[in-house]
């Protein structure tokens, strides 16, 4: 009888381990298609040729800077195959149902080639950006997939009343004429694949519970049980509830971000990912709550994970990055000369990665990984 850690293994498993997905992110410095806050336009010949090269998908990203939608609308007039994925949209900024409709526009004029990464932000991006407090993201973010899913399926009306969204609206400052309605389009596809960016327990758990893929924006895949590990013991009641909801049952997309720096050097590629990852250690998230640097905890660096924070949050920088430990860097990124890359890349061939997301990817970035895991 298989066992239930088996049985989510499965789950969480695909047969094509290693599917490369080609990151495309316009907040940070790393971004591979440049600095699109700063007036850069997106590289539409890069992404043409990483499809040449079949590549899976796509991705952009949002914060202060460009929006996800909008250029993802750019590259699918420019591309034919290429899957479309925001990484990550940002909950807050959308109401589900205005989500809903963005995404099935698109993937109505992309031919169905549309996957939504969500996730819950950090309270500085939130509370600073979208003028929102931060709270209760897990359950926001449950109401908002139920929503989501509604409006696609187009079912019936949407109707939705809970903590977060009540649709239609019966405020009492409200005019009263809101009725329940529903998509005016027929979507491409009613069910519209959605990866969220989980990393603490109980969003890793609605991960598995109601969506397509999870998307956790750091990884080990020496350390897997750090993330996937508490779930082994529910496998078999979350299997029941995707089975409910109509998802698959046998497989379910992890999906990660691998920042990959290629060079002779190995320690300076490791160098010039110290100050990417000291913002995400010390500055997505305020001082109390951090879930990157939650999770390198969970990795065995608390120590180093404690004092970036702590420095970061002093202004300190330089200070702080210069502690991101090497060790950290060699396991949640790919640096180095190309037989180095090439060995690493075996470690997370293993894993239960199914989606490499690439950081920093040059067209010599994207030529090598196509030569390797392609």
């Amino acid at each position: 009888m298989t066992s239930t850690a088996d049985t989510l293994r499965e789950v969480i498993s695909r047969s094509a381990k290693g599917r490369l997905r080609l990151g495309v992110n316009a907040m940070r410095p790393t971004v591979t298609f440049g600095l699109w806050g700063s007036g850069t336009d997106v590289n539409i010949e890069m992404i043409q040729y990483a499809e040449s090269l079949g590549y899976d998908s796509v991705w952009t990203a949002e914060g202060f800077g460009t929006d996800a939608f909008t250029p993802l609308a750019y590259i699918a007039a420019c591309t034919s195959r290429i899957r479309l994925g925001t990484s990550v949209l940002q909950l807050v900024a959308r109401t589900p149902t205005t989500t809903a409709q963005t995404a099935a526009t698109l993937d109505l004029l992309s031919g169905g080639r549309v996957v939504l990464g969500i996730g819950a932000s950090a309270a500085p991006l939130v509370e600073s950006w979208h003028a929102q407090p931060y709270r209760k993201p897990v359950a926001r973010t449950r109401e908002f997939l139920d929503v989501f899913n509604q409006v696609l399926r187009r079912q019936g009306n949407v109707e939705h009343h809970g903590e977060f969204y009540d649709i239609p609206y019966r405020g009492d400052d409200g005019t009263g004429t809101g009725v329940p309605v529903k998509l005016m389009f027929r979507p491409k596809r009613p069910h519209i694949p959605i990866y969220l960016a989980a990393m603490s327990p109980n969003n890793l758990r609605l991960a598995f519970e109601k969506c397509d893929g999870l998307m956790p924006p750091i990884y080990s895949p020496e350390r897997e049980s750090a993330i996937v590990g508490p779930w082994f013991d529910q496998a078999d009641e979350l299997v029941a509830l995707r089975a409910a909801q109509g998802l698959s049952t046998e497989s379910i997309d992890l999906a990660t971000f691998v920042p990959v720096v290629e060079g002779d050097d190995v320690q300076a590629c490791r160098d010039k990912m110290k100050p990417f990852l000291s913002f995400w250690l010390g500055g997505l998230g305020d001082r109390t709550q951090n879930f990157y640097n939650r999770l390198a905890c969970d990795f065995g660096y608390e120590g180093p994970a404690t004092d970036i924070a702590r420095l970061f949050h002093q202004g300190k920088r330089k200070e702080a990055a210069a502690l991101v430990p090497d060790a950290l860097i060699d396991e949640i990124a790919l640096c180095g000369p190309r037989d180095r890359i090439a060995e690493r890349l075996e470690v997370w061939r293993d894993s239960l990665v199914s989606d490499m997301i690439l950081v920093g990817a040059t067209k010599e970035i994207i030529t090598l990984m196509a030569d390797l895991a392609l």
